[in-house]
């Protein structure tokens, strides 16, 4: 996934996730309860609801916090999300697409149009930036389920359009409408997939000097940091270097 992937294994090896973990939790949590509302509370019949548990167990979230946040859903006093996205640039001309649910448009928009601002970047309308990227299926599994051959003769009989491997496992990406098909078919082969999920995958990403780098990974750690963002995407790629001193 290019700049995103880097991106985020910075932020974990950094600790980051450790460090917020409570707050992570929450995320996941409203991920599975805006699932769970939106469709059938059994994740067998539910899809979105099924990733959204996947991604859950990947961070080790509790069961009853799972079973809580599905019951949620459907008490009478649920709450109510929108889902929004929000896109922008950051320095260096960097494009960046923001998903968030909030149950505070105003809110929410204020927060990462001022996160936006300080980092010398700024939000623009809808569409500004998503025409740089695809918005496809993402489907990875860690090293232990195949090597890099297998992986990748799997994917092209499934009918995904690409396979990144590596020491950190397979990340199979796929056009969204063969999605389901690609999903289900490769689950088949391998078993429970580390993360499955639709994605903003950067057509052509952007290389940034370590400067630009640096103010671009505080940018989206602040907006991360935010309760209402679910997914931050980026289409900028950092420097051997910058990468070794930002996971040291």
């Amino acid at each position: 996934m290019a700049g995103h992937s880097q991106f985020k294994n910075i932020m974990h090896r950094k600790g980051r996730v450790d460090a917020v973990r409570s707050k992570l939790f929450g995320k996941l949590a409203r991920e599975i309860t805006v699932a769970a509302k939106l469709g059938l509370p059994d994740p067998a019949m539910n899809a979105r609801l099924r990733a959204a548990i996947i991604a859950a167990r990947a961070e080790n979230v509790p069961k009853d916090n799972i079973d809580r946040a599905i019951k949620k859903a459907s008490g009478a006093d649920a709450e109510t999300y929108d889902e929004v996205r929000y896109e922008g640039y950051g320095p260096g001309g960097a494009a960046l697409i923001v998903e968030a649910q909030t149950d505070n448009r105003n809110r929410t928009a204020s927060d990462v149009r001022s996160a936006f601002t300080k980092a010398g970047g700024n939000l623009a309308e809808t569409g500004a930036v998503a025409f740089l990227f695809d918005h496809v299926g993402l489907i990875a599994f860690g090293p232990e389920v195949a090597d890099a051959e297998a992986m990748l003769e799997a994917a092209i009989e499934a009918g995904a359009d690409d396979v990144r491997s590596d020491a950190d496992g397979h990340e199979v990406t796929c056009a969204q409408d063969s999605y389901g098909e690609v999903s289900k078919a490769l689950e088949a082969r391998f078993g429970e997939p580390r993360r499955t999920t639709l994605v903003w995958k950067a057509q052509a990403p952007i290389a940034v000097d370590d400067e630009t780098g640096e103010k671009l990974i505080r940018l989206v750690e602040v907006i991360e940091d935010q309760d209402d963002v679910q997914n931050v995407y980026v289409n900028f790629t950092l420097s051997d270097a910058l990468v070794a001193k930002l996971e040291a």
